[in-house]
Parts: structure tokens; sequence; C-alpha cells
């Protein structure tokens, strides 16, 4: 996805070298990601109150998309498709509230109709609306916004399109309990935005940016999105993990050990139980995300977003 103006840089893989960051490129092209032109250093003495995993890169593309291009979405929330890998196949489906269905042809599906679809085998794309309050139930899990099931015929796969900002809170319910600490929580919500907006310029496959999984970052649904997730979301919003004007794959993990295991190889790294120990201890969100991307700065995305 490109940007329909901004400032161009390269995507910046966590790499610690010499105690700070090293910018490293993908490939030889470059991205657009509308950034503030002007990053928040979070230095240590900053006071800023700005509102086990070995996470694969991406998968080979051997395939055209049969999704249309999403909506931009709104300024500083991008749209992101996640696959729902977890869930896929789809066992059961059903649909709550204003929830509804369509085939690829315009045409409304019935909900009883619904299951008999998902257990054929030819190829096939059913795309459903969660509506304002109804949300669509895939093996008894709920999800909002819209879901895709596709069959490109080798069997059926979920994919759930929604905005950034409440795909963020749902992340950072399913890494990080909820009711740890408030600044652990915001530091895990820019984490989590970070890793996924590499993915949102660097899509795993053609139809989605990036899965569910513990092999990019977990995303639960409506199931981990709550009050304090969406408190530490909001108040983080837009606000990205930042190297020489580039994006931070901000890899993490669940302890030091881990993330050392897991991420050495790659550089700066993480640890969740280290971050609520460390805001227990009183430290800010920016503080916290300095501890561990070492050289790294904030940025926020543009008010006309991506």
């Amino acid at each position: 996805m490109t940007a329909t103006a901004g400032l161009i840089v390269g995507i910046v893989w966590s790499m610690k070298a010499l105690g700070s960051l090293e910018q490293q490129r993908v490939d030889e092209n470059t991205i657009e990601m509308l950034l503030e032109s002007s990053s928040t250093r979070h230095a240590k003495n900053s006071t800023t109150n700005t509102p086990t995993k070995n996470r694969s890169s991406s998968l080979n593309t051997i395939h055209n998309s049969i999704i249309s291009s999403p909506p931009l979405g709104e300024p500083n929330n991008p749209i992101l498709r996640v696959a729902l890998l977890s869930q896929s196949p789809p066992r059961q489906v059903d649909l709550t509230g204003q929830a509804s269905c369509i085939n690829s042809n315009g045409n409304i599906i019935q909900e009883y109709n619904l299951q008999k679809i998902i257990t054929r085998r030819h190829s096939n794309l059913v795309t459903c609306h969660s509506g304002q309050s109804g949300t669509v139930v895939v093996n008894q899990r709920p999800y909002s916004e819209t879901i895709y099931f596709l069959n490109r015929g080798a069997g059926w796969i979920v994919i759930n399109q929604l905005s950034l900002e409440n795909y963020v809170a749902s992340v950072v319910g399913a890494e990080m309990p909820s009711h740890w600490n408030r600044e652990a929580l915001k530091a895990q919500a820019v984490a989590a935005r970070s890793y996924a907006l590499v993915h949102l310029v660097r899509p795993a496959d053609s139809d989605f940016n990036l899965g569910d999984t513990t092999r990019w970052q977990v995303y639960a649904g409506l199931k981990s999105r709550n009050a304090s997730t969406s408190a530490a979301t909001k108040a983080t919003k837009g606000l990205v993990l930042s190297f020489k004007g580039g994006l931070v794959e901000s890899l993490y993990a669940s302890t030091s050990q881990i993330a050392a295991e897991a991420h050495s190889h790659l550089g700066a790294s993480m640890s969740q139980h280290g971050a609520q120990e460390l805001a227990m201890k009183g430290l800010k969100f920016n503080e916290i995300l300095d501890h561990y991307y070492i050289g790294s700065s904030l940025a926020r995305l543009k008010a006309n977003g991506l």
C-alpha cells in the first residue's frame, strides 16, 4: 500500500549493534509512510505522557488477490487485513445483531445457508459485515467490522478487515494481561502498532497483511479487547517507533530470556514481563520503549493518514 503523499522512508528491522538500532532495509524499494516530520524522542529523562515468538516477516505470494482493495480508512487509522489462521478452516459461523453476509454476486446469504456454503470445497468468496452493533462469530469467537470467508481452491481461510486502532486494542489484550500497569499496556500498544504498520506496507500475502498467531502477533478479535486495552490504545493513537526516518519492526516476547533466544539474531526486543516490572517502578511507556529499543524515537502518523 502506498500513501497519497508524505515522507519516503524505508522499513527498519529491529537490529541492536553497539547499543543502538542499525537501519536495515528489506530491499532496494522504498515505501511511503505519512509520519510527522518531527519525531518525539523518548529519552529516559522524558516525562512525555502522550496520549515465545519467532515472528516471520512474510509468506511467498503465489496468486493474485481476489478480494477488492480495502478502503484507506480514517485519518491516523488505516485499514488492516488479518488472516484468522487460528480459526481456519471455519467450523461454525454465527451472526448476531445487525451482521449480514453476501456472496460474490452481491446476493444476501441467509445465516442457515452460510454453514452449508463453508462446507463446500470449490472456490468461493463470502463477505460479512458486523454492522454497528453486531458480530460475526467464527468458531465461537466474535469479530467486528468485515469478515471474508475465502476459498482459493485449497480450503477456506477467514480474513478480518478492520481499523488499525481496533486491531491494536485486541492485540494488547491478547499479548499482555489487561490488568497489568497502564504504562506497560501503552508500551505494548506502540510496539504492536509499529509491527502491524510494517506488515501493512509489506504484506504477508496478496489477500492479507499478517496472521493472528504467534508467528506474527496474537490477535483474538473482540475476545481480548476491553476498556483497559482500548484506553492504552487511545492514549497512544498514531504513535509508532521510528529510527532514522524509518519504521521499526518492534519485536517482543514474554521474558528477556525468550526475547534473547528468539530475536538475538535480529537485535532489539522488548520483554513483556520486563515492561510490567519497569512500569511498576514508575517508568512511563516512552521510557520503557527507550529501555528496549535503544536509539529509536516516537513518531506519529500524519493527520491525513495513509
